[in-house]
C-alpha cells in the first residue's frame, strides 16, 4: 500500500522517491477574534502563535462563528484555527 505525503510529490513505497527526513509536528487549536472579519480573526490567531512558537507549518480553519449582541449586531468574528509546528525535543 502506498501513502501520499501531503503537499509534495513524494510517495512512500516508490523506488527512487526523494528521501524525506522524519519529523514530528504538534497541532494546537487557537481562537482568534476580530470586529471586522473572519480573515482578520484567523490572521490574529496565527500572528500571536508566531510570537511564541517556532517553525509554524500549516494553519487550518476548523470553525467560524460570530459573537452576536443583544440587538442582533455582530460584535466579533471568531475563527478557530488549528496550527501545526515542528516539535523539538531537548537533547
Amino acid at each position: 500500500m502506498q501513502n501520499a505525503c501531503a503537499g509534495s510529490a513524494w510517495v512512500a513505497g516508490n523506488e527512487g522517491s526523494p528521501q524525506v527526513p522524519e519529523s514530528v509536528y504538534k497541532v494546537i487549536e487557537l481562537v482568534g477574534t476580530s470586529p471586522e472579519s473572519w480573515e482578520k480573526a484567523a490572521a490574529a490567531a496565527v500572528e500571536v502563535a508566531a510570537k511564541s512558537l517556532q517553525d509554524l507549518r500549516i494553519a487550518e480553519i476548523a470553525d467560524l462563528d460570530m459573537h452576536i449582541g443583544e440587538q442582533g449586531q455582530v460584535i466579533a468574528y471568531r475563527a478557530k484555527v488549528r496550527i501545526s509546528f515542528k516539535y523539538r525535543t531537548e537533547d
